[in-house]
């Protein structure tokens, strides 16, 4: 592994609280290279911009005040850091730029230009389905101002059911989201089956 990598894995193994928000990290680049086997990218862009992308989400690094974080762009966050922390472990300058547009362009309201940002914001789609979307809203549920209880989880999961699939760009995305939109489709099911009379 380059230096680089290794010092941004450090460093984002240091910064990432609640602790298990570091998991999405290599998963993430996981999927990107499955993403990515039959297409022609910077994997180093695509590796910097997976582990910084969610620097805005970390205890630390948003606000603690529900007004204010209910505001928060930790996109813009993120991608204002980024340069500076790129400098500071060596990465390669002329690829600073690409890493900071792949950031910008990875949440689902976003059009990336580059192969590079489709990639990175499929996976983070896929991330949000299947078992893990289903672990990664559950465990938000009573610390998170957007998961009060279990019927706003629900809800969420519902909403990104209905609403992801269809802003996946890469036909390599399509084909592995196929089982995890199958996994959270039979979730719901069971959940509207043994909630009543309601989930609170």
């Amino acid at each position: 592994m380059s230096d680089f990598r290794q010092r941004i894995e450090q460093y984002i193994r240091e910064q990432a609280r609640p602790i298990e928000k570091f998991g999405h990290q290599p998963r993430l680049y996981a999927l990107t290279r499955e993403i990515g086997k039959n297409h022609t990218y910077d994997d180093d862009v695509v590796f910097a911009a997976v582990w910084l992308h969610d620097l805005g989400v970390f205890t630390g690094h948003r606000p603690e005040d529900p007004q204010a974080l209910a505001t928060w762009d930790n996109t813009a966050y993120a991608t204002a850091k980024a340069p500076q922390l790129l400098s500071d472990v060596g990465f390669p300058a002329a690829k600073c730029s690409a890493v900071v547009e792949a950031i910008r362009t990875h949440q689902t309201a976003e059009s990336p230009a580059t192969i590079e940002g489709e990639i990175v914001r499929d996976a983070d789609i896929l991330e949000q389905l299947g078992a893990i979307g289903i672990l990664r809203t559950v465990c938000k549920i009573g610390r998170d101002t957007r998961f009060p209880d279990f019927t706003s989880s629900a809800a969420s999961l519902r909403k990104a059911l209905t609403n992801l699939p269809g802003q996946i760009h890469l036909d390599s995305t399509r084909a592995l989201a196929q089982p995890r939109i199958a996994l959270l489709e039979s979730f719901l099911s069971h959940l509207s089956a043994e909630a009543l009379p309601a989930l609170y």
